[in-house]
């Protein structure tokens, strides 16, 4: 039985662990090549071991999302070895401390926004030509509650994830006319840990 996603060439940032890592799995799982990035590299060979595990296949790829030319340098490798990308995932993402907005240091506020906007950005300058390549590219990023629910203490990180939310639809109205089709995903409370570091801040 053919697999859904067999043939397809599937790139998700964070995904050596939180949700990138199941996430990568469950790509592979449903046939797609994930090439996987992160940070990491002994969590990307956990995750390969895993996807091995379900019958998939990977290319993992050390990278900080905050070189801008590594993103280029990835997608050039992805059309070359493949001409297209069909599936983009923006999962990776900074937590930030908690803080009164005048209290966060400038490298914080800088390095949070770098991550969780502008490396999405330059991903979609660097890979929209690869999925408009796809006979159906699709792009999703990951969002929080906390781009819509202002709270005290966590604006930095609730700023960039509205940041992100707009790009997104704007990205997604520019491409409405295409075979591309940007959407935004809200997982919810999720335990990971992220999630258990902001909560002990």
């Amino acid at each position: 039985m053919t697999k859904p996603l067999a043939g397809r060439i599937a790139l998700i940032t964070g995904a050596s662990r939180g949700i990138g890592f199941p996430t990568a799995v469950a790509l592979a799982r449903e046939g797609a090549h994930v090439v996987a990035t992160a940070r990491t590299p002994g969590g990307l060979e956990e995750l390969d071991d895993a996807i091995r595990a379900v019958g998939g296949t990977a290319t993992l790829v050390p990278l900080e999302l905050r070189d801008a030319e590594g993103i280029a340098r990835l997608a050039a490798a992805l059309d070359e070895r493949y001409g297209r990308l069909d599936v983009l995932i923006g999962n990776a993402a900074l937590g930030a401390s908690n803080s009164p907005l005048d209290h966060f240091h400038p490298k914080e506020w800088d390095e949070v926004m770098a991550v969780n906007v502008t490396a999405n950005w330059h991903l979609i300058r660097f890979c929209n030509p690869l999925l408009q390549k796809s006979t159906a590219g699709r792009v999703v990023f990951v969002t929080s509650g906390s781009s819509t629910n202002a709270r005290a203490y966590r604006g930095l990180y609730a700023a960039s994830k509205a940041a992100l939310d707009t790009m997104a639809r704007t990205y997604a109205a520019e491409t409405a006319a295409t075979p591309i089709r940007v959407n935004l995903f809200n997982p919810g409370p999720t335990r990971t840990k992220m999630r258990a570091a902001v909560s002990a801040a």
